[in-house]
């Protein structure tokens, strides 16, 4: 009786000592997940800091047609970074913006390229406009009445 007790504590201690290491692993793999979690969003975080959103819709926001998050270097010109990265069209020597991804006012329609960077009605054209990191760019077609 007494070695069947032996053993039976024996087999009990070893299983409870399998489960401690298992919990222990089970540990350390959630930390690890944890650091590389963070690792990832600092490294997001580092990215949308050298980043510019450009939103393009259309009737004051109406109509949804594109949005892109594009690296870019401080002091990137707006119309330069909206070309490399969307289909313009420019007339009046590249200065003002007839067509953004082939949308364009229909003849006779007294409606026009517009944009806000940050929420407010940029002061210069978008040919002379420096965007900085984490800038938000919208371009809007409508009515200029």
């Amino acid at each position: 009786m007494n070695k069947w007790l032996l053993r039976f504590a024996s087999m009990l201690l070893i299983a409870g000592f399998i489960a401690g290491c298992g919990a222990d692993e089970e540990q350390q793999s959630q930390t690890g997940n944890q650091t590389q979690q963070a690792e990832e969003n600092e490294n997001t975080e580092e990215q949308s800091e050298d980043t510019v959103t450009i939103t393009i819709t259309k009737d004051n926001g109406g109509e949804y047609i594109h949005e892109k998050e594009i690296e870019v270097e401080e002091g990137a010109i707006l119309m330069d970074v909206l070309k490399e990265n969307f289909y313009v069209e420019t007339e009046q020597d590249g200065k003002f913006i007839t067509s953004i991804e082939r949308v364009a006012p229909k003849e006779g329609e007294e409606k026009a390229w517009m944009f806000t960077v940050n929420g407010e009605m940029a002061n210069v054209g978008a040919s002379s406009y420096e965007l900085s990191p984490g800038d938000e760019v919208n371009f809007d077609l409508h009515s200029y009445e």
